[in-house]
């Protein structure tokens, strides 16, 4: 964090902040919020989604199914490995959205949310680098991360990712917050009040507490976390029992011989939650009861954790990568405040795991072994397609090494990695100065960006649609150029600065839109010299714009052949088409048109005589196709 000697080296008009520094973050938020109402409409519907909106159906009737009858249901395709958590809120709010205007596409209101999302992202990161620089510095940051086209492209259309960066983002700034509300120097800190009024209780109040604690954590540990092998028993003991052998339960159930033992099975499975929920809201509230009449400070300290926790809870419930983001605010926390701060951390994860786990349905039958489950699959995500990249065709399990470097370097704006190099090198050199806001940053950036880099290139993990799994080790790459930043000590050269690196993201994604997510930077010739040499537009975005063509020019009741993602040109596509896909037994005798991507050359590849009679390009790319037979 900035130290006294830190703010001594900046001329102070540059370190207080002002109400113009607060308007100039909140005038870009408000441009850029307005850009997204008027523009969103505009993005295609991508690859996945339609399948994650169904997981999201099913994740929603579990809260139904589980309570009633014990079950989860389950989408498949490994789709429960992917936590929930934003999809159903986004699928919440869509539906809500939809029922009061009833002229808006479904998957617009889901845009908007991720748009939404990406925003709440921007500010996270915003406050996260002020915490070691200026405002203006980190107002330049700020306005290099979301002009971005990358980030702004994916922003519309990506359920996973950029939800993922946000909330990753969220989390390790509320998560240093926390500490710093906890931890504070500037007054007697929290944890200390606390700490005194705790060694001034009785022996036997603390006595009391402490029990209280570790018998709520124990049994919740067990009662939850044993579910699978209470349900084991209770199967064995069912079908013991209608096999004849006498048990409590034959006495129970005197006609468990006459049904199947599934009936039972359910019943007394059920019975259970239920009194394991009963348990679980009675005790906890005797437990708060306990520390609110003996230590209510105790109370305040948990509401202060609580929003951190939370926030990394459904960090780990969108993607398993969330856990890193707790891991990068346990060691900050213990690096500033030492064994002391054990006890803070044990308590932020453990609201982490709660919140985790009331977001995540499929990990309630077996919390324990469906986690490690998700782990092990989504380090090996078995992926059936493969990769363009540098101009050849990998699996995606057999990447080069090389991949995310080279990615990193051709789809992100040419000034970032400038900055970057620059900003790193001041924060090595203030490292060695002992500047304490340098170290912080520097460790931050080890962790955050260049060790999961490192993994990534060493361990080559299945990857695929580019580098997008990986965004959120990104945003200290942008707090090193901020920190770039504030050494132009002048103002309105600070100013010319930040304006004059933004330009090659803004005019790229006025040419590119709205398939901004397509950029790649003049390293290696732009979107135009991309082609053939690496992916496009690889979730058909560009299907909506195909369809609005195909709408205009095909004939009544024509049949159409569509390669790819089907799905996304009928969401857009007139009502009397009859469409044709792979994904269907069903072919007709002729087709009046074809539509296909430009991915692994299928525009030249599918229905080869025909004539291309439309093409969607930007940049010169060319990014799908109508053709007429």
């Amino acid at each position: 964090m900035k130290s006294n000697t830190d703010c001594q080296s900046v001329p102070q008009n540059m370190k207080s902040l002002s109400r113009s520094e607060h308007s100039q973050f909140l005038i870009l938020m408000t441009i850029a919020l307005v850009i997204g109402m008027i523009t969103f409409r505009n993005y295609g519907e991508s690859w996945d989604e339609l399948n994650l909106y169904k997981y999201a159906e099913r994740s929603l009737e579990a809260y139904v199914a589980w309570p009633l009858h014990g079950v989860i249901p389950v989408t498949g395709d490994r789709f429960e490995n992917y936590g929930p958590a934003f999809v159903v809120f986004t699928a919440i709010v869509t539906n809500a959205f939809t029922q009061n205007f009833r002229n808006v596409q479904a998957v617009d209101v889901q845009h908007f949310v991720y748009f939404l999302t990406f925003l709440v992202g921007a500010w996270a990161f915003y406050q996260l680098a002020t915490l070691w620089m200026s405002h203006a510095a980190a107002f330049g940051a700020t306005l290099l991360y979301i002009t971005q086209p990358l980030f702004w492209g994916h922003a519309f259309i990506n359920p996973k990712d950029i939800p993922l960066l946000s909330l990753f983002t969220l989390s390790v700034y509320l998560g240093m917050k926390m500490h710093d509300s906890l931890f504070g120097r500037e007054v007697d800190s929290v944890i200390e009040s606390v700490s005194g009024v705790w060694s001034g209780l009785p022996h036997r109040t603390r006595r009391l507490l402490t029990g209280a604690t570790v018998f709520w954590l124990a049994s919740i540990a067990l009662l939850f976390g044993g579910t699978p092998l209470v349900h084991h028993w209770l199967d064995d003991a069912v079908r013991a029992a209608a096999g004849g052998e006498p048990s409590l339960l034959a006495r129970l159930a005197s006609n468990i011989h006459k049904v199947p033992p599934e009936v039972y099975i359910e019943k007394f499975f059920v019975l259970f939650l239920q009194a394991r929920t009963v348990y679980f809201l009675v005790g906890t509230a005797v437990l708060i009861w306990l520390y609110q009449r003996n230590l209510p400070a105790a109370l305040r300290v948990l509401g202060i954790i609580l929003p951190a926790g939370i926030v990394l809870g459904l960090t780990v419930s969108i993607r398993i990568f969330g856990p890193l983001a707790g891991i990068i605010v346990a060691g900050y926390i213990l690096w500033k405040s030492g064994r002391k701060a054990w006890l803070t951390v044990a308590i932020y994860a453990l609201i982490a795991i709660m919140a985790m786990y009331l977001t995540w349905p499929y990990l309630w039958p077996d919390p324990i072994g469906r986690f490690i489950e998700t782990v092990h699959i989504m380090a090996q995500h078995p992926w059936p397609g493969t990769v363009l990249f540098n101009g050849l065709t990998y699996r995606a399990n057999g990447l080069p090494a090389s991949y995310m470097p080279v990615l990193l370097a051709i789809q992100l704006t040419e000034p970032v990695w400038v900055l970057f190099v620059i900003g790193l090198a001041v924060a090595v050199y203030g490292s060695g100065k002992r500047r304490i806001e340098s170290r912080e940053l520097l460790a931050l950036t080890l962790v955050w960006f260049f060790l999961p880099l490192i993994t990534f290139m060493i361990v080559r993990p299945t990857m695929y649609d580019n580098f997008r799994q990986s965004f959120f080790i990104l945003p200290p790459v942008f707090l090193m150029t901020g920190l770039a930043f504030e050494q132009i000590r002048k103002p309105r050269l600070q100013s010319a600065l930040i304006a004059l690196v933004v330009l090659p993201g803004l005019i790229a994604s006025l040419k590119l839109h709205p398939y901004e997510y397509i950029y790649y930077n003049q390293f290696v010739g732009g979107v135009n010299n991309a082609v053939h040499n690496f992916e496009l537009d690889y979730w058909g975005t560009s299907y909506r714009e195909a369809a609005q063509e195909l709408n205009r020019i095909a004939p009544s009741n024509a049949n159409v052949w569509v390669d790819g993602p089907a799905h996304i040109l009928e969401t857009y596509a007139r009502p009397d088409f009859h469409l044709y896909s792979a994904y269907e037994a069903e072919r007709a005798a002729h087709y009046d048109a074809v539509v296909t991507l430009a991915r692994y050359d299928q525009e030249q590849t599918s229905f080869p005589n025909a004539n291309i009679v439309y093409a969607v390009m930007r940049d010169g790319a060319v990014l799908s196709v109508i053709k007429k037979p």
